[in-house]
């Protein structure tokens, strides 16, 4: 069995889920949302994150990590704060010797519904599906879980596909 942690980064809100994985099955743990309050200062916003973090890491355990890519937008001073939120979602892991990967919300898509083009509904539905005892408070600790979910297919995969090499 691993435990994996999916982290949704965002400055004003940051998304986690933390499921356990034991080859196809899936349970949820727990989930839910970092907020920061928009009107303090970045630097103070990043501590929260990174504090809250560290205490999610401590309280649940997880033995592997999987964050979300950044995605590019128009607005670059949003991208670049998003770029810090991230930065801390990757850190705070990897300081604390989880293996993090990450993961492009289309590829995030495709493992939990099917499509990279989903909605944020559907990504949500169908993570309620997966994990139907899935407590889901707000749309970024959905799709932290459906980070989570992700990877969990992707690691069965691999494994699946470094044991038929082994064998081979």
């Amino acid at each position: 069995m691993v435990r994996i942690l999916g982290i949704d980064p965002g400055l004003r809100f940051t998304g986690w889920g933390v499921i356990d994985a034991q080859g196809n099955r899936l349970s949820y743990v727990a989930s839910g949302i970092l907020a920061t309050d928009s009107k303090a200062s970045v630097p103070e916003r990043l501590c929260v994150l990174s504090d809250g973090l560290e205490k999610l890491i401590g309280q649940y355990a997880p033995d592997e990590a999987a964050v979300e890519e950044t995605y590019v937008n128009q607005n670059g001073t949003a991208t670049l704060k998003l770029g810090y939120a991230r930065g801390v979602a990757l850190l705070i892991p990897a300081k604390r010797s989880l293996m993090v990967i990450e993961y492009g919300a289309k590829t995030v898509k495709r493992a939990v519904v099917g499509t990279g083009a989903a909605t944020k509904d559907q990504v949500t539905m169908m993570v309620k599906r997966i994990l139907p005892s899935a407590i889901i408070q707000k749309a970024d600790a959905a799709d932290a879980l459906a980070i989570a979910i992700c990877h969990a297919h992707h690691r069965t995969s691999q494994n699946s596909i470094a044991m038929g090499k082994v064998m081979a």
